[in-house]
Protein backbone atom coordinates (compact mmCIF):
# COMPACT_ATOMS: atom_id res chain seq x y z
CA UNK A 1 0.00 0.00 0.00
CA UNK A 2 1.88 2.64 -1.03
CA UNK A 3 -0.17 5.30 -1.46
CA UNK A 4 -2.08 8.55 0.39
CA UNK A 5 -3.73 5.54 2.59
CA UNK A 6 -1.02 3.83 3.63
CA UNK A 7 0.60 7.21 4.56
CA UNK A 8 -2.90 8.10 6.38
CA UNK A 9 -2.46 4.01 8.49
CA UNK A 10 1.09 5.24 9.47
CA UNK A 11 0.28 8.18 10.91
CA UNK A 12 -1.37 8.44 14.51
CA UNK A 13 -3.53 11.23 13.53
CA UNK A 14 -4.53 9.72 10.18
CA UNK A 15 -5.63 6.27 11.53
CA UNK A 16 -8.25 8.57 13.79
CA UNK A 17 -9.25 10.49 10.78
CA UNK A 18 -9.37 6.55 8.82
CA UNK A 19 -11.68 5.36 11.97
CA UNK A 20 -13.87 8.72 12.50
CA UNK A 21 -14.92 8.21 8.61
CA UNK A 22 -15.27 4.50 9.14
CA UNK A 23 -12.81 3.31 7.05
CA UNK A 24 -10.68 0.05 7.94
CA UNK A 25 -7.19 0.88 9.74
CA UNK A 26 -5.71 -2.95 9.72
CA UNK A 27 -3.07 -4.21 11.89
CA UNK A 28 0.70 -4.64 10.47
CA UNK A 29 1.30 -7.75 9.55
CA UNK A 30 4.94 -9.26 11.21
CA UNK A 31 6.77 -11.00 8.84
CA UNK A 32 10.00 -12.59 8.39
CA UNK A 33 12.95 -10.55 8.62
CA UNK A 34 15.78 -13.38 9.77
CA UNK A 35 14.74 -14.28 12.90
CA UNK A 36 16.70 -16.87 14.49
CA UNK A 37 13.97 -19.22 15.66
CA UNK A 38 10.35 -19.72 13.63
CA UNK A 39 8.63 -18.94 17.01
CA UNK A 40 9.14 -17.00 19.69
CA UNK A 41 6.17 -16.61 22.26
CA UNK A 42 3.85 -17.95 24.99
CA UNK A 43 2.33 -20.70 23.36
CA UNK A 44 -1.17 -22.65 25.01
CA UNK A 45 -1.77 -26.28 24.17
CA UNK A 46 -4.79 -28.11 24.38
CA UNK A 47 -5.63 -31.82 23.04
CA UNK A 48 -8.33 -34.62 22.96
CA UNK A 49 -8.28 -37.97 24.37
CA UNK A 50 -5.85 -40.15 22.28
CA UNK A 51 -4.16 -36.98 20.50
CA UNK A 52 -1.30 -38.33 18.40
CA UNK A 53 0.42 -35.50 17.29
CA UNK A 54 1.92 -33.94 20.48
CA UNK A 55 5.24 -35.78 20.48
CA UNK A 56 5.82 -34.23 17.29
CA UNK A 57 4.43 -30.54 18.12
CA UNK A 58 6.55 -30.31 21.25
CA UNK A 59 9.61 -32.19 19.19
CA UNK A 60 9.00 -29.38 16.45
CA UNK A 61 8.93 -26.03 19.41
CA UNK A 62 12.37 -27.40 20.25
CA UNK A 63 13.47 -25.08 17.61
CA UNK A 64 11.27 -22.06 18.82
CA UNK A 65 11.85 -19.82 21.86
CA UNK A 66 8.25 -20.44 22.88
CA UNK A 67 7.05 -20.64 26.35
CA UNK A 68 4.69 -23.75 26.60
CA UNK A 69 1.48 -23.52 28.85
CA UNK A 70 -1.49 -25.94 28.99
CA UNK A 71 -4.65 -25.44 30.71
CA UNK A 72 -5.37 -26.98 34.39
CA UNK A 73 -9.04 -27.44 33.96
CA UNK A 74 -8.63 -29.91 30.85
CA UNK A 75 -9.44 -33.20 31.37
CA UNK A 76 -6.21 -34.41 29.69
CA UNK A 77 -3.64 -31.94 31.38
CA UNK A 78 -1.68 -34.67 32.48
CA UNK A 79 -1.75 -36.22 29.22
CA UNK A 80 -0.41 -33.14 27.63
CA UNK A 81 2.07 -32.56 30.44
CA UNK A 82 3.75 -35.30 29.72
CA UNK A 83 3.61 -35.41 26.14
CA UNK A 84 5.34 -32.01 26.11
CA UNK A 85 7.89 -33.11 29.32
CA UNK A 86 8.59 -36.08 26.70
CA UNK A 87 10.51 -33.97 24.33
CA UNK A 88 12.28 -31.39 26.50
CA UNK A 89 9.54 -28.89 27.20
CA UNK A 90 8.83 -27.45 30.68
CA UNK A 91 5.47 -26.82 30.09
CA UNK A 92 3.27 -24.26 32.94
CA UNK A 93 -0.19 -25.22 33.98
CA UNK A 94 -2.51 -22.24 33.79
CA UNK A 95 -6.18 -21.42 34.68
CA UNK A 96 -8.39 -21.16 31.81
CA UNK A 97 -11.39 -21.04 32.72
CA UNK A 98 -13.71 -18.00 31.66
CA UNK A 99 -13.11 -14.92 33.41
CA UNK A 100 -10.08 -15.94 35.34
CA UNK A 101 -7.37 -16.30 32.35
CA UNK A 102 -4.48 -14.03 33.12
CA UNK A 103 -1.63 -14.98 30.41
CA UNK A 104 -1.27 -13.41 26.97
CA UNK A 105 -0.93 -15.52 24.36
CA UNK A 106 0.84 -15.26 20.88
CA UNK A 107 -0.28 -19.04 19.34
CA UNK A 108 -3.43 -21.42 20.78
CA UNK A 109 -2.58 -24.92 19.56
CA UNK A 110 -5.20 -27.51 19.92
CA UNK A 111 -4.46 -31.50 18.82
CA UNK A 112 -7.67 -33.02 17.81
CA UNK A 113 -6.48 -36.24 16.40
CA UNK A 114 -8.20 -37.88 18.57
CA UNK A 115 -11.71 -36.82 18.23
CA UNK A 116 -13.96 -39.79 16.94
CA UNK A 117 -17.73 -38.95 17.58
CA UNK A 118 -19.43 -35.50 17.10
CA UNK A 119 -19.78 -34.62 20.72
CA UNK A 120 -15.79 -33.88 20.97
CA UNK A 121 -16.36 -31.35 19.45
CA UNK A 122 -17.28 -29.25 22.30
CA UNK A 123 -14.02 -29.78 23.07
CA UNK A 124 -12.54 -27.20 20.88
CA UNK A 125 -15.61 -24.87 22.41
CA UNK A 126 -13.92 -25.54 25.66
CA UNK A 127 -10.17 -24.88 24.81
CA UNK A 128 -10.52 -21.89 22.67
CA UNK A 129 -14.01 -20.15 24.01
CA UNK A 130 -12.17 -18.78 27.48
CA UNK A 131 -8.77 -17.32 25.92
CA UNK A 132 -9.34 -16.26 22.28
CA UNK A 133 -9.53 -12.90 23.64
CA UNK A 134 -6.12 -13.58 25.52
CA UNK A 135 -4.46 -13.60 21.85
CA UNK A 136 -1.87 -10.96 20.89
CA UNK A 137 -1.97 -9.52 17.46
CA UNK A 138 -0.44 -11.63 14.96
CA UNK A 139 -0.93 -14.57 16.71
CA UNK A 140 -1.62 -17.91 15.34
CA UNK A 141 -4.27 -20.14 16.35
CA UNK A 142 -3.34 -24.24 15.07
CA UNK A 143 -5.86 -26.98 14.74
CA UNK A 144 -4.30 -30.58 14.40
CA UNK A 145 -6.45 -33.27 12.95
CA UNK A 146 -6.63 -36.45 10.21
CA UNK A 147 -7.88 -36.25 7.10
CA UNK A 148 -11.50 -36.92 7.08
CA UNK A 149 -11.68 -39.45 4.53
CA UNK A 150 -9.22 -41.94 6.06
CA UNK A 151 -11.81 -42.00 8.97
CA UNK A 152 -12.80 -45.24 10.77
CA UNK A 153 -16.54 -44.17 10.92
CA UNK A 154 -18.85 -41.72 9.61
CA UNK A 155 -18.95 -39.70 13.06
CA UNK A 156 -14.57 -39.51 13.15
CA UNK A 157 -14.98 -38.29 9.38
CA UNK A 158 -17.73 -35.22 9.93
CA UNK A 159 -15.64 -34.36 13.11
CA UNK A 160 -12.26 -34.15 10.77
CA UNK A 161 -14.20 -32.29 8.36
CA UNK A 162 -16.08 -29.81 11.28
CA UNK A 163 -12.68 -28.35 12.04
CA UNK A 164 -12.08 -26.85 8.61
CA UNK A 165 -15.58 -24.74 9.20
CA UNK A 166 -14.68 -24.11 12.89
CA UNK A 167 -10.78 -22.29 12.27
CA UNK A 168 -12.49 -20.51 9.31
CA UNK A 169 -14.59 -18.86 11.54
CA UNK A 170 -11.63 -18.03 14.14
CA UNK A 171 -9.92 -17.00 11.33
CA UNK A 172 -12.29 -14.54 10.47
CA UNK A 173 -13.11 -13.88 14.27
CA UNK A 174 -9.12 -12.64 14.24
CA UNK A 175 -8.31 -11.47 11.42
CA UNK A 176 -8.42 -7.63 12.31
CA UNK A 177 -5.79 -8.53 14.73
CA UNK A 178 -3.50 -9.63 12.32
CA UNK A 179 -3.97 -12.73 13.54
CA UNK A 180 -4.42 -16.82 11.44
CA UNK A 181 -6.13 -19.65 11.78
CA UNK A 182 -5.30 -23.14 10.38
CA UNK A 183 -5.84 -26.84 9.90
CA UNK A 184 -3.28 -29.24 9.32
CA UNK A 185 -4.40 -32.83 8.65
CA UNK A 186 -1.39 -35.49 9.06
CA UNK A 187 -2.00 -38.77 7.29
CA UNK A 188 -1.60 -41.92 10.05
CA UNK A 189 2.00 -42.65 9.68
CA UNK A 190 2.91 -39.20 8.78
CA UNK A 191 3.20 -37.50 11.87
CA UNK A 192 7.30 -36.95 11.89
CA UNK A 193 6.71 -35.36 9.15
CA UNK A 194 4.39 -32.65 10.01
CA UNK A 195 7.26 -30.69 11.65
CA UNK A 196 7.47 -28.56 8.54
CA UNK A 197 3.76 -27.22 7.82
CA UNK A 198 3.64 -26.73 11.71
CA UNK A 199 6.65 -24.22 11.44
CA UNK A 200 5.91 -22.78 8.79
CA UNK A 201 2.11 -21.81 10.12
CA UNK A 202 3.07 -20.27 13.82
CA UNK A 203 6.58 -18.61 11.94
CA UNK A 204 6.06 -14.77 10.37
CA UNK A 205 6.53 -16.62 6.94
CA UNK A 206 2.61 -17.32 7.25
CA UNK A 207 1.22 -13.78 7.50
CA UNK A 208 -0.95 -13.35 4.77
CA UNK A 209 -1.92 -16.92 4.44
CA UNK A 210 -5.61 -17.52 6.80
CA UNK A 211 -7.88 -19.81 7.03
CA UNK A 212 -6.23 -22.35 5.44
CA UNK A 213 -6.04 -26.57 5.26
CA UNK A 214 -2.63 -28.21 4.83
CA UNK A 215 -2.20 -31.96 4.15
CA UNK A 216 0.58 -33.98 5.21
CA UNK A 217 0.93 -37.10 3.88
CA UNK A 218 2.73 -40.14 4.03
CA UNK A 219 6.73 -40.41 2.32
CA UNK A 220 10.24 -40.71 3.43
CA UNK A 221 11.90 -40.30 6.40
CA UNK A 222 12.23 -36.99 8.34
CA UNK A 223 14.51 -34.75 6.89
CA UNK A 224 16.21 -31.85 9.37
CA UNK A 225 17.39 -28.33 7.81
CA UNK A 226 18.32 -25.15 9.10
CA UNK A 227 15.33 -22.82 8.77
CA UNK A 228 17.02 -20.16 8.20
CA UNK A 229 19.34 -21.65 4.94
CA UNK A 230 16.78 -24.52 4.23
CA UNK A 231 17.59 -24.61 0.27
CA UNK A 232 21.11 -24.68 0.70
CA UNK A 233 22.94 -26.26 -2.17
CA UNK A 234 19.42 -26.67 -4.06
CA UNK A 235 19.33 -25.76 -7.69
CA UNK A 236 15.80 -23.64 -8.52
CA UNK A 237 14.02 -22.32 -11.77
CA UNK A 238 11.56 -19.44 -11.32
CA UNK A 239 9.79 -18.28 -14.57
CA UNK A 240 8.33 -14.88 -14.97
CA UNK A 241 10.99 -13.99 -12.48
CA UNK A 242 11.80 -10.25 -13.60
CA UNK A 243 9.50 -8.53 -11.25
CA UNK A 244 6.02 -8.02 -9.01
CA UNK A 245 5.39 -11.62 -7.49
CA UNK A 246 8.42 -13.57 -9.95
CA UNK A 247 11.16 -11.50 -8.79
CA UNK A 248 10.29 -11.89 -4.79
CA UNK A 249 10.22 -15.78 -4.86
CA UNK A 250 13.37 -15.57 -6.60
CA UNK A 251 14.90 -13.45 -3.77
CA UNK A 252 13.25 -15.64 -0.87
CA UNK A 253 14.67 -18.84 -2.37
CA UNK A 254 18.26 -17.44 -3.03
CA UNK A 255 18.01 -15.74 0.62
CA UNK A 256 17.19 -19.57 1.32
CA UNK A 257 20.45 -20.54 0.02
CA UNK A 258 19.37 -21.71 -3.59
CA UNK A 259 21.23 -20.93 -6.61
CA UNK A 260 17.94 -19.53 -8.58
CA UNK A 261 17.54 -19.43 -12.61
CA UNK A 262 15.40 -17.13 -13.15
CA UNK A 263 13.52 -16.53 -16.87
CA UNK A 264 11.71 -14.46 -18.64
CA UNK A 265 11.29 -13.27 -22.42
CA UNK A 266 13.34 -10.98 -24.23
CA UNK A 267 11.27 -7.54 -23.82
CA UNK A 268 11.88 -8.15 -19.85
CA UNK A 269 15.87 -8.63 -20.48
CA UNK A 270 17.17 -5.62 -18.53
CA UNK A 271 14.97 -6.42 -15.21
CA UNK A 272 16.10 -10.07 -15.53
CA UNK A 273 19.32 -9.52 -15.76
CA UNK A 274 19.03 -7.47 -12.83
CA UNK A 275 17.74 -9.72 -10.65
CA UNK A 276 19.72 -12.42 -11.50
CA UNK A 277 22.58 -9.97 -10.31
CA UNK A 278 21.15 -8.88 -7.01
CA UNK A 279 20.65 -12.44 -5.84
CA UNK A 280 23.33 -14.24 -7.48
CA UNK A 281 20.98 -15.81 -9.92
CA UNK A 282 21.67 -16.79 -13.85
CA UNK A 283 19.19 -15.01 -16.30
CA UNK A 284 17.64 -17.07 -18.94
CA UNK A 285 15.81 -14.98 -21.88
CA UNK A 286 12.84 -17.45 -23.59
CA UNK A 287 9.35 -17.49 -24.42
CA UNK A 288 7.85 -20.64 -21.71
CA UNK A 289 5.57 -21.27 -25.11
CA UNK A 290 8.25 -22.19 -27.64
CA UNK A 291 9.50 -25.41 -28.40
CA UNK A 292 12.60 -25.25 -27.84
CA UNK A 293 12.39 -23.56 -24.55
CA UNK A 294 11.93 -26.69 -22.53
CA UNK A 295 15.85 -27.67 -23.93
CA UNK A 296 17.42 -24.83 -22.89
CA UNK A 297 15.89 -25.31 -19.34
CA UNK A 298 17.49 -28.24 -19.19
CA UNK A 299 20.83 -27.48 -20.54
CA UNK A 300 21.36 -24.59 -18.49
CA UNK A 301 20.87 -26.39 -15.62
CA UNK A 302 23.22 -29.24 -16.17
CA UNK A 303 25.88 -27.89 -14.89
CA UNK A 304 24.39 -27.47 -11.72
CA UNK A 305 23.31 -30.78 -10.98
CA UNK A 306 19.61 -30.40 -12.82
CA UNK A 307 17.07 -29.12 -11.16
CA UNK A 308 15.60 -29.28 -7.57
CA UNK A 309 12.92 -26.68 -7.66
CA UNK A 310 11.07 -25.67 -10.67
CA UNK A 311 8.32 -22.45 -9.87
CA UNK A 312 5.42 -21.81 -12.70
CA UNK A 313 4.98 -18.10 -12.08
CA UNK A 314 4.65 -17.06 -15.31
CA UNK A 315 1.10 -15.82 -16.42
CA UNK A 316 -0.86 -13.41 -18.55
CA UNK A 317 -4.42 -11.51 -17.85
CA UNK A 318 -6.42 -10.97 -21.47
CA UNK A 319 -9.47 -10.03 -19.80
CA UNK A 320 -12.65 -9.52 -22.17
CA UNK A 321 -16.07 -11.54 -21.38
CA UNK A 322 -16.70 -14.16 -23.64
CA UNK A 323 -18.93 -12.51 -25.59
CA UNK A 324 -16.03 -10.20 -26.76
CA UNK A 325 -13.20 -12.02 -26.37
CA UNK A 326 -10.58 -12.35 -29.16
CA UNK A 327 -9.85 -16.03 -30.12
CA UNK A 328 -6.16 -14.97 -29.43
CA UNK A 329 -6.84 -14.01 -26.29
CA UNK A 330 -8.30 -16.93 -25.49
CA UNK A 331 -5.13 -19.14 -26.84
CA UNK A 332 -2.48 -16.83 -25.18
CA UNK A 333 -4.05 -17.29 -21.96
CA UNK A 334 -4.84 -21.09 -21.96
CA UNK A 335 -0.87 -21.45 -23.25
CA UNK A 336 0.92 -19.27 -21.30
CA UNK A 337 -0.38 -20.41 -17.69
CA UNK A 338 -1.59 -23.65 -17.81
CA UNK A 339 -0.09 -25.52 -21.53
CA UNK A 340 3.35 -24.73 -21.05
CA UNK A 341 3.52 -25.90 -17.66
CA UNK A 342 2.45 -29.24 -18.32
CA UNK A 343 5.22 -29.20 -21.42
CA UNK A 344 8.34 -27.92 -19.54
CA UNK A 345 7.86 -30.53 -16.60
CA UNK A 346 6.91 -33.33 -19.07
CA UNK A 347 10.48 -32.53 -20.77
CA UNK A 348 12.30 -31.73 -17.90
CA UNK A 349 10.60 -35.16 -16.68
CA UNK A 350 11.37 -37.64 -19.17
CA UNK A 351 15.10 -36.11 -19.20
CA UNK A 352 15.71 -36.63 -15.67
CA UNK A 353 16.48 -33.08 -15.29
CA UNK A 354 14.40 -32.57 -12.22
CA UNK A 355 16.08 -34.17 -8.92
CA UNK A 356 15.12 -37.07 -6.95
CA UNK A 357 13.22 -35.29 -3.75
CA UNK A 358 12.49 -32.57 -6.21
CA UNK A 359 9.92 -29.57 -5.96
CA UNK A 360 7.58 -28.11 -8.43
CA UNK A 361 5.01 -25.54 -7.44
CA UNK A 362 2.83 -23.26 -9.60
CA UNK A 363 1.14 -20.45 -8.92
CA UNK A 364 -2.62 -20.76 -9.37
CA UNK A 365 -5.41 -17.58 -8.46
CA UNK A 366 -7.89 -16.82 -6.45
CA UNK A 367 -10.16 -16.31 -9.72
CA UNK A 368 -9.22 -19.74 -10.74
CA UNK A 369 -11.18 -20.77 -7.53
CA UNK A 370 -13.78 -18.36 -7.46
CA UNK A 371 -14.43 -16.92 -10.95
CA UNK A 372 -14.27 -13.40 -12.36
CA UNK A 373 -15.94 -11.09 -14.68
CA UNK A 374 -14.22 -11.03 -18.01
CA UNK A 375 -11.88 -13.38 -17.22
CA UNK A 376 -13.15 -16.79 -18.31
CA UNK A 377 -9.90 -17.63 -19.87
CA UNK A 378 -7.51 -16.73 -17.17
CA UNK A 379 -9.74 -18.77 -14.13
CA UNK A 380 -10.12 -21.43 -16.84
CA UNK A 381 -6.23 -21.53 -16.96
CA UNK A 382 -5.66 -21.19 -13.39
CA UNK A 383 -8.46 -23.98 -12.09
CA UNK A 384 -6.70 -26.24 -14.60
CA UNK A 385 -3.39 -25.52 -12.84
CA UNK A 386 -5.01 -27.05 -9.73
CA UNK A 387 -6.62 -29.67 -11.07
CA UNK A 388 -3.66 -30.42 -12.89
CA UNK A 389 -1.23 -30.31 -9.50
CA UNK A 390 -4.26 -32.55 -7.56
CA UNK A 391 -3.74 -35.14 -10.16
CA UNK A 392 0.05 -34.86 -10.40
CA UNK A 393 0.56 -35.56 -6.83
CA UNK A 394 0.19 -39.35 -6.53
CA UNK A 395 2.25 -40.16 -9.66
CA UNK A 396 5.35 -37.33 -8.96
CA UNK A 397 5.20 -39.18 -5.45
CA UNK A 398 6.32 -42.52 -6.73
CA UNK A 399 9.66 -40.58 -7.73
CA UNK A 400 9.61 -38.94 -4.23
CA UNK A 401 9.21 -35.55 -5.94
CA UNK A 402 5.78 -33.22 -4.84
CA UNK A 403 3.52 -30.77 -6.26
CA UNK A 404 1.90 -28.14 -4.87
CA UNK A 405 0.38 -24.64 -6.02
CA UNK A 406 -0.49 -21.19 -4.27
CA UNK A 407 -3.73 -19.26 -5.07
CA UNK A 408 -2.90 -15.31 -4.84
CA UNK A 409 -5.69 -12.79 -3.94
CA UNK A 410 -4.96 -9.09 -3.57
CA UNK A 411 -1.10 -9.14 -3.71
CA UNK A 412 0.40 -4.97 -3.53
CA UNK A 413 2.39 -4.95 -6.89
CA UNK A 414 2.80 -2.48 -9.81
CA UNK A 415 0.01 -3.89 -11.91
CA UNK A 416 -2.29 -3.02 -8.64
CA UNK A 417 -1.01 0.35 -7.85
CA UNK A 418 -2.28 1.31 -11.53
CA UNK A 419 -5.91 -0.04 -10.34
CA UNK A 420 -8.38 2.86 -9.92
CA UNK A 421 -8.16 3.70 -6.03
CA UNK A 422 -11.87 2.73 -5.33
CA UNK A 423 -11.59 -0.41 -7.42
CA UNK A 424 -8.22 -1.19 -5.43
CA UNK A 425 -9.77 -0.16 -1.94
CA UNK A 426 -12.67 -2.84 -2.53
CA UNK A 427 -9.61 -5.40 -3.52
CA UNK A 428 -7.94 -5.01 -0.41
CA UNK A 429 -10.47 -5.03 2.01
CA UNK A 430 -12.48 -8.00 1.05
CA UNK A 431 -10.43 -10.54 2.84
CA UNK A 432 -10.61 -10.96 6.96
CA UNK A 433 -7.07 -8.61 7.83
CA UNK A 434 -8.79 -5.73 5.30
CA UNK A 435 -5.51 -5.44 3.60
CA UNK A 436 -3.39 -6.36 0.54
CA UNK A 437 -0.87 -9.32 0.85
CA UNK A 438 2.82 -8.51 -0.53
CA UNK A 439 4.69 -10.55 -3.08
CA UNK A 440 6.80 -11.61 -0.25
CA UNK A 441 3.98 -13.33 1.03
CA UNK A 442 3.49 -15.78 -2.00
CA UNK A 443 7.61 -15.95 -1.73
CA UNK A 444 7.68 -17.41 0.98
CA UNK A 445 4.45 -20.07 0.99
CA UNK A 446 6.56 -21.14 -2.10
CA UNK A 447 9.59 -21.35 -0.26
CA UNK A 448 7.93 -23.51 2.86
CA UNK A 449 6.29 -26.07 -0.45
CA UNK A 450 9.97 -25.72 -1.84
CA UNK A 451 11.65 -27.16 0.85
CA UNK A 452 13.39 -30.45 1.84
CA UNK A 453 11.74 -31.21 4.65
CA UNK A 454 8.45 -30.48 3.15
CA UNK A 455 8.42 -33.62 1.61
CA UNK A 456 5.32 -35.07 3.34
CA UNK A 457 3.01 -32.04 1.88
CA UNK A 458 1.97 -32.77 -1.72
CA UNK A 459 -1.15 -31.82 -3.47
CA UNK A 460 -2.32 -28.63 -1.56
CA UNK A 461 -3.36 -25.88 -2.50
CA UNK A 462 -2.78 -22.87 -0.46
CA UNK A 463 -4.79 -19.15 -0.87
CA UNK A 464 -2.18 -16.43 -0.02
CA UNK A 465 -5.52 -14.09 -0.03
CA UNK A 466 -5.42 -12.93 4.14
CA UNK A 467 -8.86 -15.22 3.83
CA UNK A 468 -10.41 -13.89 0.90
CA UNK A 469 -14.18 -13.28 1.59
CA UNK A 470 -15.04 -14.63 -2.02
CA UNK A 471 -13.88 -18.39 -2.88
CA UNK A 472 -13.61 -21.37 -1.33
Amino acid sequence: MSDFYEKMLKNGTGRKVLQSVGLPTPVELTRYTGQAVFFHGNILIGASKNATLLNQLSKTLLDAKATTFFPANSKYANHIKRALEHHGQTPIQTNCEKGAVSEKFDALVFDATGFEKTKDLKELYNFFSPVIKSLNSNGRILILGKPHMASTSAEQAACMRSLEGFSRSLAKEIGKKGATAQVIYVEDGAEHLSSSAIRFVLSPKSAYVDGQVINVSKADKEISIDWRRPLANKTALVTGGSRGIGESIASVLARDGAKVYVLDIEATKADLEKVAKEIGGVALVGDITAKETPEMIADAVKQNGGLDIIVHNAGITRDKTIGNMPEHFWDMTIDINLSSEETINEYLLENNVLNEGGRIVCVSSMNGIAGQVGQSNYATSKAGVIGYVEYMAKQLAKKKITINAVAPGFIETAMTDAIPFMTREVGRRMNSMSQGGKPVDVAETIAFFSAPDSNGVNGNVIRVCGQCLIGA
